[in-house]
């Protein structure tokens, strides 16, 4: 066996020190020749040492640019958040035609990061092609159909997942939420199997969220049992404590009223084309988002780190977090102007040619809003505001991205009220400071009103009218969150007082928000 051929049988069984001993011999052996620089950098990659392994597979670019180099390098670029350098990655992949299936899904993986989900499906589709009985690969083919709006597709591949592993949790939960069931056509029967044999605790989690929405869009009350149980197991496994982010609104309001006179002064970056969609998640922010981005100058960029990304890397706080309070205090010293600048520079790689304005709907981007209104003073911002009671039934109910951050408060009933408590208090604060620069949208009023509140909308961006805008379900870009099935229908009511199915269980939520002198109806 050649040594390039004992690497790669060594990180195939996860052997790092193997794979790293035989990789340094085959440098040794010819520094000329790319592979051992190449398996050095993926033996270092998957021991955690992202940074160190981006120079070696630099250096077995440079000595032979291969199509399985640049996908593997792409994909750690995107994981050190340096996006524009892995677009230019993958493009050069594509572009030497690539053979191989695990690179094929490499490239599929980095397009999807990059929000460019219909780019990513023929490398899926190839990558499946080329091994079928992949059933990561066939998953990553079936989520980007999904995205893309081919749901029958993709209901197609989660099926043959299935038929192979029964227990497949990610292909139970996918299907789950990939259309509305009905009493005559669900998988609560098959789910119920699944979850008795479910091996792993993450696996049960996404079975319950599978089992607790088929059974809600049936009428089903034993729905709520099955989504406490999950999120009671999946709050103790994430050791959240409400207090964390507590800690972040306050600093937030700290820095703005006890050195609100003392910010660094300056006019910050001039561009307008950003428009800031924020709110609680499942609020409307997809649904704000599809119409914006049906009129003829926008796009969508998606759900985008690049203010929270701007503002952590310009205070070079220490910490891991994207943000904590040490990271929210340290952003006070830093001139508006070099946040503008970093964010749309990150920004940037998520638009598109040929439009003048981009939205950008991370929900959690209310967090800095004071940031946004000083570095991009010309930008638009549109905050969601929802019944607070369907606010927080949609999170509780919503499995997010379940090592998130950002939604560990969605994991407890009452962290839900205490977070929505948090956030409308942030709101009215903005709103106090800020007067009139954030739109404060209702959802229940753009369902009840279309054309009255999204000529509202597209007049507060400064925006022309297109008719377009009224047909947003006609709109054929991706969509890569949960609210994916509805945004593909015209506007409808159906999501309106849904918490009142689980009144009961909900009062503590009610009683607490009424203290906090919140209305509830």
């Amino acid at each position: 066996m050649t040594l390039e051929a004992q690497a790669r049988a060594a990180l195939k069984r996860g052997d790092l020190a193997a794979a790293a001993t035989a990789a340094k011999a085959l440098v040794m052996a010819d520094q000329d020749q790319p592979a051992g620089y190449y398996l050095l950098g993926i033996t270092a990659a998957e021991s955690g040492q992202i940074s160190k392994a981006v120079p070696l597979i630099a250096a077995a670019i440079q000595r032979r640019p291969e199509a399985e180099y640049l996908a593997q390098l792409a994909k750690l670029l995107i994981l050190l958040r340096r996006d524009g350098e892995a677009t230019e990655a993958v493009q050069k992949a594509m572009d030497l035609q690539p053979r191989d299936a695990r690179t094929f899904d490499t490239i599929g993986c980095v397009l999807t990061r990059l929000g460019d989900h219909e780019a990513s499906v023929e490398p899926f589709r190839s990558a499946v092609a080329a091994e079928p009985a992949n059933l990561d690969y066939r998953y990553n083919l079936a989520a980007a159909g999904s995205f893309t709006g081919r749901v029958q597709e993709a209901s197609t591949h989660y099926e043959a997942i299935l038929a192979a592993d029964p227990g497949n949790a990610r292909a139970h939960y996918a299907l789950a939420i990939a259309s509305r069931q009905t009493r005559d056509a669900n998988h609560i029967a098959r789910l119920k199997i699944a979850l008795n044999a479910a091996p792993r605790p993450a696996d049960g989690l996404r079975i319950r969220y599978a089992l607790a929405k088929e059974l809600e869009d049936i009428g089903d009350p034993e729905s709520f049992s099955y989504l406490a149980t999950a999120n009671d197991a999946h709050k103790r496994s994430l050791q959240y404590d409400f207090a964390q982010d507590a800690a972040i609104f306050d600093a937030v309001e700290a820095l703005f009223i006890k050195r609100e006179g003392n910010l660094p002064a300056g006019s910050g970056n001039s561009d307008e084309s950003p428009i800031f969609i924020v709110g609680m998640p499942r609020t409307g922010t997809t649904l704000v988002d599809r119409i914006l981005s049906s009129h003829r100058d926008v796009v969508s960029a998606g759900e985008l780190q690049a203010m929270p990304l701007a503002v952590k890397r310009l205070t070079a706080t220490s910490s891991r977090n994207i943000i904590d309070p040490e990271t929210v205090m340290a952003s006070g010293d830093i001139d508006p102007a070099k946040i503008g600048d970093a964010y749309l520079a990150q920004a940037g790689h998520h638009r598109h040619e040929g439009t003048s304005r981009f939205t950008d709907k991370l929900p959690a981007n209310f967090l800095y809003i004071g940031h946004i209104l000083r570095a991009l003073p010309d930008a638009r911002i549109i905050c969601l505001r929802r019944n607070p009671m369907d606010t927080i039934w949609s999170n509780y109910k919503n499995l997010f991205a379940s090592t998130s951050a950002y939604y560990a408060y969605s994991y407890d009933l009452m962290d839900t009220a205490r977070y929505y408590a948090r956030f409308d208090r942030l709101m009215d604060f903005w709103d106090k400071r800020f007067p009139d620069e954030v739109l404060q949208l209702s959802y229940e009023d753009l369902v009840a009103g279309q054309e009255e509140q999204t000529r509202r909308l597209i007049a507060h961006c400064g925006l022309d009218w297109d008719e377009a805008c009224l047909s947003f379900h006609e709109n054929s870009a991706a969509v890569a969150t949960p609210s994916a099935a509805q945004v593909r229908r015209p506007i409808n009511a159906d999501a309106v007082g849904k918490w009142r199915a689980h009144e009961a269980a909900l009062r503590p939520a009610k009683a607490f928000l009424k203290e906090q002198g919140i209305p509830v109806e």
